[in-house]
């Protein structure tokens, strides 16, 4: 345990959002989403793990993780099949951890477009979310030297 750091933040996550560099992108997807077979394509190569809703994985990783303030796509979310603009709940609850986190409204990306996304991203971490369309992603910014 540590001080400071959420408790369900594990080490072999901690370690893979320290890793990362500005630009790299982090998915945080839902107990349907292929993670195993789509970590296998990622930097890090194999999938991490958190047990917990969307929305409460969403607010440990922004409490040490810097949003991208460069892009457009910084936060974006897998569209609903054939209803582009469509904001379930879970998607609602994800975006208010993003804005609390001063990070912009999230885009949204067609399903397998998502996919496509996330085989490019650095890590993907699985949760426990068992609602449909729970799947985000989120691009790294960039910790300035008078932060930390």
């Amino acid at each position: 345990m540590l001080k400071g750091i959420d408790p369900i933040l594990n080490a072999d996550v901690l370690y893979a959002l320290r890793a990362m560099g500005h630009g790299d992108d982090l998915i945080i997807a839902d107990t349907n989403f292929p993670s195993d077979s789509v970590s296998r394509e990622t930097t890090l190569g194999e999938v991490l793990r958190i047990d917990r809703p969307a929305a409460e994985v969403m607010r440990a990783v922004l409490s040490v993780y810097p949003i991208d303030t460069f892009v457009d796509d910084a936060a974006a979310r897998m569209e609903v099949v054939d209803e582009p603009d469509t904001i379930l709940p879970v998607m609602k609850e994800v975006q208010t951890e993003i804005s609390a986190a001063s990070g912009p409204t999230m885009m949204s990306i067609e399903r397998y477009a998502f996919y496509d996304r996330a085989k490019q991203a650095y890590a993907v971490i699985q949760t426990g979310e068992r609602r449909f369309y729970g799947c985000f992603a989120l691009r790294k910014g960039v910790v300035g030297p008078e932060e930390g």
